[in-house]
């Protein structure tokens, strides 16, 4: 038996879904009434819609992370415009996907993520994809958001959570591609020297003299990309040249592991 569209039936598809009036008022037509299948249609449609809009590039979005305890995790969630990673409906999904992945762990909110992105695919009209999921333990972590597109989060052994909120602000600002010397490997090594040599070639100086400039160069060239190096960017108002590495020394913590991502 068919039941009555009523406004009050629309309403109540809408509230549940987000998705427009005159979307909701034909999948309860199709459905005759039937507010569950009227849901399964529109779980279709958002299916059908999002696999027709997969292979747009998706060029922008935003990250969240949440910490829980001694876990934390980064959720991205990738879509085609700025104007989109704004929506109010991204916005909730995403922290809705953070919240999930930080309850019941990465594996479970992934399961889930798709029927709950589709449905934003279909209300913005634009390709959604959830990135690169993190999860990370330990005992002291802290995090830094910087405009919604850069995520850091970052565990120390040893130190504090704002210790860690302030090297994760540092990462996010500086980009450092190694977090101690001893990363940086023999081969990278000899093909950076190799780079720089073309320069030092050609000046007039002693071989002696050009040696010392090649040295200066590469060193300072590591020096800015690796972590403990670099000047702790929370003081460079202050003048000061202390690294990231004597700030952890002070605090008696090391870096057990970081994890940045950028939209």
């Amino acid at each position: 038996m068919t039941k009555e569209i009523t406004v009050e039936l629309v309403r109540e598809l809408r509230d549940a879904t987000g998705i427009s009036v005159m979307q909701c008022r034909r999948a309860l037509e199709e459905a005759g009434g039937n507010m569950e299948k009227a849901l399964a249609i529109l779980k279709k449609t958002s299916s059908d819609i999002a696999l027709k809009k997969v292979n747009r590039e998706v060029k922008d979005g935003a990250v969240m992370i949440k910490i829980e305890g001694k876990k934390a995790v980064l959720v991205p969630l990738h879509c085609e415009t700025d104007f989109v990673s704004r929506n109010e409906d991204f916005r909730n999904v995403l922290t809705k996907l953070t919240e999930k992945a930080a309850k019941d762990g990465l594996e479970k909110m992934k399961k889930e993520a798709k029927e709950m992105i589709d449905m934003i695919i279909q209300k913005t009209g634009e390709n959604i994809q959830l990135g690169e999921v993190f999860e990370m333990k330990g005992d002291v972590l802290g995090n830094y958001v910087h405009n919604n597109k850069i995520g850091v989060i970052v565990s120390l052994e040893g130190g504090s959570a704002e210790l860690a909120k302030d090297i994760a602000m540092h990462i996010t600002a500086m980009k450092p591609e190694f977090i101690k010397p001893e990363e940086i490997t023999a081969e990278l090594r000899k093909s950076t020297t190799e780079l720089f040599q073309k320069d030092v070639e050609g000046l007039n100086k002693p071989e002696e003299i050009k040696k010392k400039i090649l040295e200066g160069k590469v060193q300072t060239y590591f020096k800015e990309r690796t972590l403990l190096d670099q000047a702790f960017i929370k003081n460079a108002s202050e003048n000061s040249s202390e690294t990231v590495g004597k700030l952890l020394e002070k605090n008696k913590a090391k870096i057990k592991e970081v994890k940045r991502y950028s939209i």
